[in-house]
């Protein structure tokens, strides 16, 4: 029977098995076999491996110290599609992330400080860098707190993750068709990048309110034609190419906000309704809501001054993002709160 290390750990509002790079195949083809049979494939319901039957809880990262000066750990994001058992490396995750620095302190791969240790994150997908502030009081990885996060259940200790020069991560540049507003199959949307590509539009121009729950979106057929229409055509004008096989670009509907937070949203993964929001989809659609003349701006409620903190409201709760603007709007750094929790360390039977 053939094994190897694993670690399952909850970051933010995802759940993913976390692997060492040095344990799995070089060849790619060869790999994702093998994170395929582990997460539970070909059932789509996975229900003979350890993911759980939905993008969400079907991810993976593969980790290695890193052997640049600025960073400490390479990170690579995969997504596993339980139901296309596909396995893609076309986007980063901002949830799992959060998980890295637990990994890495707890598999020893970086060096543990007091009170805070700063794990240095390389995200590969796309070579953007995130600084993770992990709590490790006297020198101990400590992961119980106060903090909660909508969409998890209970507190935990504060993660800040902190992103560096994300803008245009995977399409090259924020706004990759150099419009903030296109017009694609009839409707107004702006093509975003800032950490994660996403098609913001506005949920009244897809006859929706904006407000209904992840599962009546998901069973409005009419409603996710219409979205995968408008996403095969946003691929290509955001340098993405064609996108019928990839999870990205997500997909945003706005509203206005219900609870005084920046806007309401609704985002496919890209076809499943997120029963919360991603941590970079959140920043992408947060900067659009920024950006005058775009739809999400006409109705959001965005505050004055440098320094935004901004809740992005979502089915379960809201997201808080500080963004940094510089003097002329444009977005410096972009810093969010997540929370991740070890739920085991040992070895995944094949």
């Amino acid at each position: 029977m053939t094994s190897l290390p694993c670690a399952l750990i909850r970051g933010g509002t995802s759940r993913g098995a976390y692997f060492h790079k040095a344990d799995l195949p070089l060849e790619e083809t060869e790999r994702d076999a093998l994170l395929l049979r582990a997460m539970g494939g070909p059932d789509p319901l996975q229900i003979d491996g350890i993911g759980g039957g939905h993008p969400l809880t079907s991810k993976v990262a593969v980790v290695a110290p890193s052997n640049e000066t600025d960073t400490d750990i390479d990170y690579l994001f995969l997504q596993v599609d339980p139901t296309g058992q596909t396995v893609s490396d076309a986007q980063n995750c901002g949830n799992i992330l959060a998980g890295v620095g637990v990994f890495a302190l707890s598999e020893d791969l970086v060096s543990v400080e007091d009170p805070m240790t700063i794990v240095r994150v390389r995200m590969l997908n796309t070579g953007a860098i995130c600084y993770l502030h992990m709590p490790t009081p006297g020198g101990e990885l400590d992961l119980t707190g106060d903090t909660a996060i909508d969409g998890v259940p209970g507190t935990a200790a504060p993660i800040l993750c902190n992103y560096l020069d994300i803008a245009g991560s995977a399409c090259g540049a924020l706004l990759p068709t150099g419009n903030p507003v296109d017009d694609i199959d009839g409707i107004r949307a702006t093509c975003i990048d800032n950490g994660m590509p996403v098609v913001v539009m506005r949920a009244d121009d897809l006859g929706i309110k904006g407000s209904e729950a992840p599962e009546e979106l998901d069973a409005n057929s009419a409603l996710k034609e219409r979205l995968e229409a408008i996403r095969l055509r946003a691929g290509p004008i955001m340098n993405l190419g064609d996108v019928a096989h990839k999870s990205v670009p997500k997909m945003c509907m706005v509203s206005p906000p219900s609870q005084g937070g920046l806007a309401m949203t609704r985002t496919f993964i890209p076809h499943v309704c997120h029963k919360t929001i991603g941590v970079l989809g959140a920043v992408s659609a947060a900067t659009a809501c920024m950006l005058p003349g775009t739809p999400a701006n006409e109705i959001a409620n965005v505050p004055e001054g440098m320094t935004k903190t901004v809740d992005i409201e979502h089915p379960q709760g809201s997201f808080r993002i500080q963004l940094t603007m510089d003097g002329e709007g444009h977005i410096k750094s972009a810093g969010v709160v997540r929370t991740a929790r070890l739920l085991f360390r040992g070895q995944i039977y094949l």
